[in-house]
């Protein structure tokens, strides 16, 4: 049986690479995937300290979290999609202007 601190390094180790995809990875689709990932990490705590304390609110909590996952990454690929039709580029550094 796993225990808290299993829980935690499993989210810690997923935060991390998240964390990494964001910072190295030079695709927009791979940063919208590294922050869903850090997300998920953030939920794995919630329910893994739920179920710790005995309680239910870490995992409503992450029902909320995944709610907002949800439409970050409708909006976010609505987003990409749009700059890609635009400049027919997913490297970020081909957005520096702030005119369309």
């Amino acid at each position: 049986m796993p225990s808290l601190n299993d829980y935690l390094i499993l989210s810690a180790v997923l935060f991390t690479i998240g964390t990494a995809g964001v910072f190295v990875r030079r695709n927009l689709i791979t940063i919208l995937l590294s922050i869903e990932i850090m997300l998920n990490a953030v939920n794995l705590s919630f329910v893994a300290f739920g179920r710790a304390f005995g309680t239910v609110e870490g995992q409503i909590i992450v029902f909320f979290v995944m709610t907002v996952a949800a439409a970050e990454a409708a909006v976010g690929l609505a987003i990409v999609i749009a700059l890609f039709r635009h400049r027919e580029s997913l490297n970020p550094d081909a957005f520096t202007a702030l005119k369309w």
